[in-house]
């Protein structure tokens, strides 16, 4: 009896937790850190394009048709993806329109000027050779230079806009030489990238790490050359030209004059990978969600009036049993609305049928235990002993019954990370979520509750059956 205790002190303590959280007053997680004042912490729950409204753009590859291929354009549309799901909408869809044009939903977007210049941007990092120039380096940080594919990449723009291929190309070329200044290796080669705050110069910096391909041109160079600068060059603007102190195999540090956004953005362009396409905006809209007030108003109702129909049948069909799964139930509920603002989940239709879907999967749980005790109180099994067979025996059940259910939602879910299918993952995460839930709160909680009701009037119980649906 005293682990019944400590697990209804435990849940008590737990579903207190998750009330505040789930409660509409408490508007979810973030942290917001400035320097050395303290966190802001809130609570935000997301909701999808079809709840909310928000941003569709439509992006336009800035190259010849000819001059790229179908996979670049798919590339291009899943570093987008990657990116608006770092910016936090994890309910965005990006879809490929055509041959040449991607379109981009965002859910809840309030800066769409923000978004569109994050999405679109290249971000083509280059690392550059400025050796021999000495003084020189100075006046040509913060100005636009030349690079070897900075030239390919403008005659590439060239040809799709109709310019003349011979056309003076932008930007400054070295004046050693007079040619581009050669790239030693662009932002391909980085495996991870962060941003970083230098207490000792009070700057922003983004500490970067290399991939395997990148180690083998980085380091090198970087031996070969120590004592000389290399220029860090962003979409040809030179963020600054360190002068190369060691061997670099591993990675680095990226510094330049960022304040805390810029740093981001870069780190997560980066994180995401360069586009492979150059993409123009076509056109921007603020469009309207797709379900009226009405509309969501009456789905909650149906949602609402669903379960407690399913709480109300619980309970007359089993009885004190049924007080049990209907207390189970609550706390399932209450936890799921919890994790999904602390994840946080984006609420779509699909996201929110999901989670339906799984409080059946919750009941379904409970029926298989409460059917088993009941058959072992029929073939006159003492209670007690009918109740811990009745848990022991329908476990398995439960377990590989739930098991096979989320092996489907992963597969759900990795089919949903190509673009334009991102809704099939948010039914995923939530019905998978909901029954990893329900492995604990019918095992555990039903347990707990069940056997709290049952030693307060176990003598009862034992001498009317019907009080447990026999």
């Amino acid at each position: 009896m005293k682990r019944h205790y400590g697990w209804l002190i435990t849940i008590l303590i737990v579903l207190a937790i998750c009330t505040w959280i789930a409660l509409p007053i408490s508007n979810g997680t973030s942290f917001d850190f400035n320097n050395d004042e303290e966190a802001d912490w809130k609570i935000h729950q997301p909701l999808g394009l079809d709840l909310v409204g928000g941003l569709r753009i439509l992006l336009q590859a800035q190259v010849p048709a000819g001059s790229y291929s179908p996979d670049e354009l798919k590339e291009t549309a899943n570093n987008i993806s990657r990116r608006v799901n770092s910016l936090g909408l994890s309910e965005a869809t990006v879809q490929l329109q055509g041959e040449s044009r991607i379109l981009i939903e965002l859910p809840g977007v309030t800066d769409p000027q923000e978004a569109v210049a994050t999405i679109q941007q290249t971000a083509l990092l280059e690392f550059v050779d400025f050796s021999g120039l000495g003084v020189q380096v100075a006046q040509l940080e913060g100005q636009t230079i030349l690079t070897t594919k900075q030239l390919e990449l403008q005659q590439a723009r060239s040809e799709f806009e109709g310019v003349e291929a011979n056309a003076a190309p932008v930007g400054i070329v070295n004046p050693l030489t007079g040619l581009p200044f050669e790239t030693v290796v662009t932002g391909a080669a980085l495996a991870a990238a962060a941003e970083q705050y230098d207490t000792q110069t009070g700057q922003w910096n983004i500490v970067f790490e290399l991939n395997e391909t990148g180690s083998d041109i980085f380091g090198p160079f970087t031996a070969e050359h120590v004592g000389e600068p290399m220029a860090i060059v962003l979409d040809g603007e030179v963020l600054s030209a360190p002068v190369i102190q060691s061997q670099l195999t591993d990675g680095g540090r990226i510094t330049g004059d960022f304040d805390q956004i810029s740093a981001q953005r870069l780190a997560l362009q980066l994180r995401s990978g360069a586009l492979p396409l150059p993409l123009g905006e076509e056109s921007t809209e603020i469009v309207g969600a797709t379900l009226g007030q009405e509309s969501v108003r009456l789905s909650i109702q149906a949602g609402i009036i669903g379960v407690m129909i399913v709480l109300s049948f619980m309970l007359i069909y089993y009885r004190s049993m049924g007080i049990a799964a209907d207390l189970a139930l609550l706390v399932f509920i209450v936890l799921n609305l919890a994790l999904f603002k602390l994840i946080p989940i984006t609420l779509t239709l699909p996201a929110i049928a999901g989670f339906l879907i799984s409080i059946g999967t919750a009941v379904d749980g409970n029926i298989l235990i409460f059917e088993r005790i009941k058959e072992e109180v029929r073939m006159g099994k003492p209670l007690n002993q009918a109740f811990e067979m009745g848990f022991d025996r329908a476990w398995a059940s439960i377990r590989d019954s739930n098991t096979s259910t989320i092996i489907i939602c992963a597969i759900l879910f990795f089919f949903g990370q190509t673009p334009g299918a991102s809704i099939v993952s948010a039914f995923a995460v939530t019905l998978a979520l909901g029954l990893v839930l329900n492995l604990f709160t019918a095992i555990i909680v039903t347990r707990t509750f069940l056997s709290f009701i049952m030693g307060s009037a176990y003598h009862y119980i034992e001498k009317n059956a019907w009080t447990l649906g026999v």
